[in-house]
This record gives C-alpha cells, structure tokens and sequence, in this order.
C-alpha cells in the first residue's frame, strides 16, 4: 500500500486535488481518509461552547485514532471511518467502511503536522493558495454547509483560522516532497501525482 498524505490551509484546494486524483482510478484502486472525520467527539460541550472550538489546532484531531486505523489498513483489514457534523461539533453514530487498497490518500490540514503520521506515509503533498482567495472560499463554505453568517465567519478567521495557519500549518510545508500552488487549478502537479500513483499500481 502506497499512503500519500495531502496537507494545506483551510480553502487552499486540497479536497479538489484529492477528487481530481481520485477521479483518474476505480473505486478499487484508492481510498481516500480525511482529517477532518477525526476531530474529536465533543459531545460533552454544550453547543455554544463547541462552536468556539479552534477546529485549526492539532489538539482538536484525534491523531491516535487515525494513526491506527491506517496501520489497520496496511495490515489487509478494512476500518470504520468516523463520521463528524459540523453543524453540531460532535461524532456522530454512523461509520463508513473503509476497505484497503493499493493507494490510500490522507487529506486535510494538519495531516503533515504529527510526526507518527508523517512516518507512515510514502509521499507528502503540500496544496499551497494565496490567503486572500482561501479566507473568500472559508466564507462561502462556511455560510452554504455550516450554517455560519459573514460575521461569524470573519471573526473565526481573524482569532483562530489565521494564527493557527501561521503557527501550525504553513510551517509543515517543509514537510512535503512536493508543493502544489494554485490548488486544484495546477493541472500539471496533478498529472505528475497521478502518472506517479499508475506507475505504482
């Protein structure tokens, strides 16, 4: 099993990099695991107070979780992916089978920030943006899927997205073997990952 782990800000276009890879194989091919079904359950929180949860901080995913369920999946056993709401800022009951294959793909932004995460995988990616055009994606994301205004949307941008990028994200592109600007926009960066990946497969 190949594992390519694809990091970058908030907005910076790693999800579309992931569907344009991904789009290029079968279903039996790659599997996809995303950071953001490992945050941790905060059900114990009332709502008010997870929604001023700082979802940018390592401390906010469950590392020890996902680091596991990829050794699983090395080892030939299928995994139950996590399944988080935004809307409520908890796990919810549902899981999705993750079944092993050739290729795993680990995407979200602080994939390349846990040192036992980085061991596992085979090629680091880094999807680099302009800020302006990711705080413009934040927002419309925002308000269409999570239900946040303007308002609320800036205000987290300004005391959490912003400082948690510089502090936290932006330093593990020294991580990667390979940075991608201009997101899911950099055609030939995509062509080299996924000629990479046929090579293997």
């Amino acid at each position: 099993m190949i594992i390519i782990g694809i990091a970058g800000g908030t907005g910076s276009g790693k999800t579309t990099v992931v569907n344009k890879i991904t789009g290029q194989f079968s279903a039996d091919e790659v599997a996809v695991l995303s950071q953001d079904s490992y945050y941790k359950d905060n059900s114990h929180l009332t709502l008010e107070e997870r929604r001023l949860l700082n979802f940018d901080h390592p401390d906010s995913i469950e590392f020890s979780l996902l680091t596991k369920h990829i050794e699983e999946l090395k080892k030939g056993h299928p995994i139950e992916e996590p399944h988080y709401s935004y809307l409520t800022c908890t796990r919810a009951k549902e899981t999705t089978t993750i079944q092993p294959k050739p290729v795993l793909i680990i995407e979200g932004i602080l994939v390349l920030s846990n040192a036992s995460l980085r061991k596992l995988m085979d090629i680091k990616v880094f999807v680099d943006c302009d800020s302006d055009l990711r705080l413009s994606r934040v927002i419309q994301r925002d308000i269409v899927e999570r239900g946040r205004d303007v308002q609320d949307t800036l205000k987290r941008y300004e005391e959490t997205v912003r400082p948690s990028h510089l502090q936290f994200i932006e330093p593990t592109k020294r991580f990667a073997d390979i940075i991608v600007p201009e997101g899911g926009n950099n055609e030939v960066a995509i062509r080299i990952l996924t000629n990479f990946i046929k090579q293997i497969i």
